[in-house]
């Protein structure tokens, strides 16, 4: 993957001769004319390195610096300070600020190129050695991890990542893990009874070497249902956090040797985290409902999760019906416009499922006989079975 490089001066000319000198040696470059706009790009985009100048009106380089090292999403990001300035106390306030390095202007494109290689070359070796160390060890027993996500969001993941999760556990009364991994976007601790979860958000605020098994189970609950719950905080400003891929890929790591089976929400579209996640999974399930736009973006999902190299019979896809309507395509229309096999098609069923949010219990194991429950229970069958089989 291109090394993404922001670039934030006020200068339109230094950004446009360093941009295009760094370009040339192969990296993305992405701009910004001011602090406030740095810093949103920086946490919108997560570069791989900040070249950052000084003397900017609206907030200089050492307040966008400290910004940067306070925010947990832009905390480990590698800045380069790059200004006229020349004394040996400007640079002093630089590194007390948050800097990894400090360049003058001007300066040549050789050390400008050599600065760089040279902060990317560190940050990449420290993520490799924080990998390592928090990695499990190799005789860990794993779990069967399944992934559900969608296209778009709407569409019913989290309903289907919990009544899957529910399913099996009543059919094996064996560990079953269900996970929500979008922080910020919530609502499994609500509807269960079990609010205000904040292991998640701790977890994805630390380091990589941070996340252990032990602090991992410590974030767990076990729900009256029987489900053990890893659950994602309601507060929308944990969002910001999903950029946090490597911590991603520990604690997804970690909860695969926690449990028979780990149901992952996944929400939807495909940040990278997820495109992180899902080659970590033992198979994949995408929820669709059946309008031409759905079945449409979620073709473009299923080619994208195959650029991953993920294997197109691994992924599995829910037709969801959410409510009655004639709108809704039939099977066989979906699967040849989806241009994929569809596993399974679930019912409408709204009010079965406020009844399950009333008891706090997963509809499956609060309402069994119900047709749209009898169908997740299926799906979960399917899934024993080719568990049996790895």
């Amino acid at each position: 993957m291109t090394e993404k490089i922001l670039i934030i001066d006020d200068d339109v000319d230094t950004l446009k001769l360093v941009g295009l000198m760094l370009q040339k040696q192969g990296y993305d470059i992405s701009a910004a004319s001011n602090g406030m706009q740095g810093l949103a790009k920086a946490l919108e985009e997560r570069p791989s390195l900040i070249l950052l100048d000084v003397m900017m009106p609206d907030m200089d380089g050492y307040e966008v610096t400290r910004r940067l090292r306070k925010n947990p999403a832009t905390v480990d990001i590698p800045i380069l300070m790059f200004t006229a300035k020349t004394q040996l106390d400007d640079k002093v306030t630089g590194f007390e600020a948050g800097a990894d390095d400090y360049l003058t202007k001007p300066t040549h494109p050789n050390e400008l190129q050599a600065h760089v290689k040279s902060l990317l070359s560190r940050a990449a070796k420290k993520d490799s050695a924080d990998v390592v160390e928090a990695s499990p060890p190799v005789n860990e027993k794993k779990g069967y991890v399944v992934g559900v996500i969608s296209a778009r969001g709407g569409l019913g993941v989290t309903s289907v990542a919990a009544n899957l999760a529910a399913g099996l556990f009543s059919r094996t009364q064996g560990d079953v893990i269900l996970a929500e991994l979008i922080p910020g976007q919530g609502t499994l601790g609500i509807d269960l009874g079990a609010p205000n979860q904040k292991g998640l958000t701790e977890l994805l605020q630390g380091t990589v070497a941070e996340i252990t098994r032990e602090k991992v189970e410590s974030f767990i609950m076990h729900h009256i249902s029987g489900l053990k719950l890893f659950l994602a905080s309601e507060n929308p400003r944990d969002v910001a956090l999903v950029g946090q891929v490597q911590n991603y890929e520990v604690i997804v790591s970690r909860l695969a040797t926690m449990a028979r089976f780990i149901v992952l929400d996944l929400g939807n579209s495909l940040p990278l985290f997820a495109q992180r996640v899902l080659p970590m999974c033992n198979e994949r399930i995408v929820v669709v409902e059946g309008v031409p736009g759905s079945i449409q973006h979620t073709r473009m999902l299923i080619d994208e999760m195959a650029n991953l190299q993920i294997d197109r019979s691994s992924i599995s896809v829910i037709l969801n019906h959410r409510i009655r309507t004639d709108a809704q395509m039939q099977l066989s229309q979906a699967q040849e416009m989806l241009g994929h096999s569809i596993a399974a098609t679930l019912t409408p069923a709204p009010e079965a499922f406020i009844q399950a949010t009333r008891m706090q219990m997963p509809a499956v194991l609060s309402q069994p006989t119900n047709i749209t429950c009898r169908q997740l229970l299926t799906l979960a069958d399917s899934i024993l079975e080719r568990e049996k089989l790895r």
